[in-house]
């Protein structure tokens, strides 16, 4: 039977049957795992942050007009803009995984994972957030599945 409350001990099962802890050796490493994959994805978040950054700081000059009045060309081009703005995609959605995978092993309610995780997050947070200097205040969330 699953824990419904938070416990201490070396024996948890962490998101899949195949990951359980029987031994001081196997928690220790899950613990470890778990305090990596959540200084990871604040990592990719301050990534994420960085390339929305770069794709709405790179506007496009606004396009002469014509005699007509009319201005051109429709579509500008930005390449550089549009990769950003892709991988800025690509990164919420892999980070979005992460957060949601480290929500549910802190539900396996085992004390050490908890707080492996909100050692992770708080180390990365420190080690790759600390100096964007508020680029994105509304992505300060301490949610990681937000």
């Amino acid at each position: 039977m699953m824990h419904m409350t938070f416990y201490w001990g070396i024996k948890a099962t962490i998101l899949f049957d195949f990951w359980k802890t029987d031994s001081w050796l196997s928690y220790i490493l899950t613990l470890i795992a778990c305090f990596v994959f959540s200084a990871f994805y604040q990592y990719l978040e301050n990534r994420r942050i960085q390339f929305k950054s770069l794709s709405s700081s790179r506007r496009a000059p606004p396009p002469p007009r014509s005699s007509s009045g009319v201005s051109a060309p429709l579509i500008p081009k930005s390449g550089t803009r549009s990769a950003a703005k892709a991988a800025s995609v690509l990164l919420f959605g892999v980070n979005a995984a992460i957060g949601y995978l480290l929500m549910l092993a802190a539900m396996s309610f085992n004390g050490g994972v908890f707080i492996a995780i909100v050692v992770g997050l708080t180390a990365g947070y420190a080690v790759f957030r600390s100096d964007d200097g508020g680029a994105d205040t509304a992505t300060d969330d301490p949610c990681p599945c937000a």
